[in-house]
């Protein structure tokens, strides 16, 4: 009897050890600003007629393949036509997202979307944030778009997907009206986890600032208060995300930010600012990607 006994307990207890043993559950998050993925004036004859082209679309789709990601955020999306475009792009390469949200807004169609190989279970279009410069009022120009992603049974958070005013000029001051609606991003994050106690929440997108800028300071939140910039680099040690080719700039306006309950779940050592040859077809921007553990 005491052998049985002996075998039962061996066997519990390599159940046990291999459970132990078994890797975490993971998921990734990229977000990528598609550079103008929409009818742009692209042959100097004053008119917004001509799409991106084949090449760049295909350069696109070949870096997004290489991560393989599970949740992509994009910005400067067209219609919904386009986002058919992008993801038939994505398809060719064996790139399939059943879950799409998409925030339609500004007058260039530079929208914002979310596709997920993960039930998208609620959305929130912020469309109605509006701050003051002087006598003018003026509305967040893109707006956020928040979802909520339930990547398993036990495991769900919400992402809010950005686009800051650019470095355009501006007669109200563009580096003054970023600031502004980055205010206006972290008052929506703080609602957020005011409403939902103890959610993971992430804030990802194309803040078109430097990491040490005013606006970034708004984003996070005093201190760091609320979100925590992850920070990725590529396997040479760059973190740059933006490419000014008038300047011969290298710089950082992409980021993912995590609060504290999202942060811990983060697997740096996984995580990558993409770097691939193609950057430079594809886009001005190179797309960040952040590695998750759910369990």
């Amino acid at each position: 009897m005491w052998r049985y006994a002996l075998k039962a307990n061996l066997i519990i207890g390599l159940i046990l050890l291999c459970g132990l043993l078994a890797p975490a559950r993971e998921f990734s998050v990229m977000t990528y600003n598609l550079h103008n993925f929409t009818l742009d004036d692209r042959d100097g004859d004053g008119k917004d007629d001509d799409p991106k082209p084949d090449a760049e679309c295909r350069a696109l789709a070949q870096i997004i393949a290489q991560a393989n990601p599970d949740i992509i955020a994009v910005q400067e999306i067209g219609g919904k036509p386009f986002l058919n475009a992008f993801q038939a792009w994505l398809k060719t390469e064996g790139l399939q997202y059943d879950h799409v949200e998409m925030l339609q807004r500004g007058k260039r169609e530079n929208n914002l979307a979310v596709l997920s190989r993960f039930p998208i279970i609620g959305s929130t279009h912020h469309t109605n944030e509006w701050y003051s410069i002087g006598q003018a009022k003026v509305a967040v120009a893109r707006g956020f778009l928040e979802t909520e992603i339930q990547v398993d049974d036990t495991y769900s958070f919400h992402l809010v997907n950005a686009h800051l005013k650019s470095k355009v000029f501006s007669r109200l001051g563009q580096t003054e009206m970023r600031r502004n609606e980055a205010r206006l991003l972290n008052k929506t994050v703080r609602r957020i986890l005011e409403e939902n106690e103890g959610c993971k929440l992430i804030v990802a997108g194309d803040m078109n600032d430097n990491p040490n800028s005013a606006a970034i300071r708004e984003v996070t939140g005093k201190s760091r208060k609320n979100l925590f910039d992850l920070r990725p680099a590529d396997a040479g040690g760059d973190a740059w995300t933006y490419y000014e080719k008038s300047a011969e700039l290298h710089t950082r306006f992409d980021y993912i930010f995590a609060n504290a309950e999202m942060l811990s779940d983060a697997v740096l050592e996984k995580s990558t600012v993409i770097r691939n040859p193609l950057t430079y077809k594809a886009s001005d921007h190179r797309p960040v990607f952040i590695v998750f553990k759910s369990d």
